[in-house]
């Protein structure tokens, strides 16, 4: 079957479409993590002068990033030990990804419009698969804008569980980001695949791929926040007022976002652990052997590695914190290199993104 390029030019206009409307939802999502400035500065200004006249039990609900009115539990300072105060409130926030009664409209409307993106932006990847007649994931423009589906795909489903609007500035502004840089540095017009890919091993390795970068995307939007979040914790902690109080007003604890950005990435290891091997033998088929030192290969078997060096350290070297954070940053970070860096500059068996 022949190239439709008029549904492709389609696919295209509704990916502009859905570029738009991600970006009225990240105003959205960035005036709800503004919209209480007031309160929640006062709330931090309070837990200061609470630590700096030596009294504990009053600074505890600001130190863990919960607004006041928020239904969030204070702690039992009793339970608290004198080195470990803000590590022991963090831990006691079990129900920190829980919803509560607490309305945030402007939280709402974004989540509202991010799902309205979604599925503009899922018509535009239909499209152009059926323009090409094939999956749309053959070049660096169709794997960035499927990428950037599954990231917002992701954050949609983890929502229904878990309260995770806010990182919603983080993943909706990733996403734009991934969707401006498909259209002005990748875009490629729909066309058949080339020999080498004309396979049923794209349609399983490139899906679990994507699908892997798009968790290792969603852990590294938490791990920054914790980051951020434990600097917070620990100047409240020291009876300083903290900068970035407003935004980080509604953000978890540190412990919380580490624990949960370990189990995403714990998931996302498993499935690229699984694009590796099915990349193995996709190039035993295409190229007769299982591995050659191609920079492809390499720098996806260097993510493993880091990844694997994370979930390790941490679950048996007592890697926790922002040694922890910042180890699944450097990961996510090979993860750029390998998409961007190792597919247009670096010269190998993969350079065919039609760059």
């Amino acid at each position: 079957m022949g190239i439709n390029e008029t549904l492709g030019q389609y696919s295209e206009l509704l990916m502009l479409s859905a570029a738009f409307v991600y970006l009225v939802a990240f105003v959205a999502f960035a005036w709800d993590m503004a919209v209480s400035s007031k309160t929640l500065r006062a709330v931090d200004a309070r837990a200061a002068a609470a630590a700096a006249a030596n009294r504990p039990e009053a600074r505890v609900p600001a130190m863990v990033g919960g607004a006041a009115g928020s239904g969030e539990r204070p702690l039992n300072p009793a339970r608290t030990g004198p080195d470990g105060l803000v590590q022991a409130a963090a831990a006691s926030r079990e129900d920190d990804l829980r919803y509560t009664a607490v309305r945030r409209r402007a939280a709402r409307i974004g989540v509202a419009l991010t799902t309205v993106a979604f599925v503009i932006h899922a018509a535009a990847v239909v499209t152009r698969g059926i323009a090409a007649t094939r999956v749309p994931w053959g070049n660096m423009y169709e794997f960035a804008t499927t990428g950037a589906l599954l990231v917002a795909g992701v954050f949609l489903a983890t929502l229904i569980r878990r309260d995770l609007r806010f990182l919603g500035t983080f993943v909706v502004g990733l996403v734009l980001i991934m969707l401006c840089a498909a259209t002005i540095s990748f875009r490629t017009p729909v066309a058949q695949l080339i020999p080498a890919l004309q396979s049923y091993w794209l349609v399983i390795h490139v899906s679990v791929a994507v699908f892997s970068s798009a968790l290792f995307t969603l852990s590294f939007s938490m791990s920054v926040l914790q980051l951020l979040q434990s600097r917070r914790e620990a100047a409240i902690a020291a009876g300083r007022s903290p900068r970035l109080s407003t935004f980080l007003g509604r953000v978890p604890s540190a412990l919380t976002l580490e624990n949960v950005s370990y189990r995403i990435n714990a998931v996302g290891f498993v499935f690229w652990t699984f694009t590796l091997m099915a990349g193995a033998i996709w190039a035993e088929s295409a190229w007769g052997r299982y591995w050659g030192w191609d920079p492809k290969e390499v720098w996806t078997f260097i993510i493993w590695v880091v990844y694997a060096g994370y979930l390790h350290a941490r679950a048996t070297r007592g890697w926790t914190g922002t040694r922890a954070a910042w180890l699944s940053i450097v990961g996510y970070l090979c993860v750029i290199v390998n998409f961007t860096v190792v597919n247009t500059v670096i010269n190998g068996l993969h350079s065919y993104s039609g760059v």
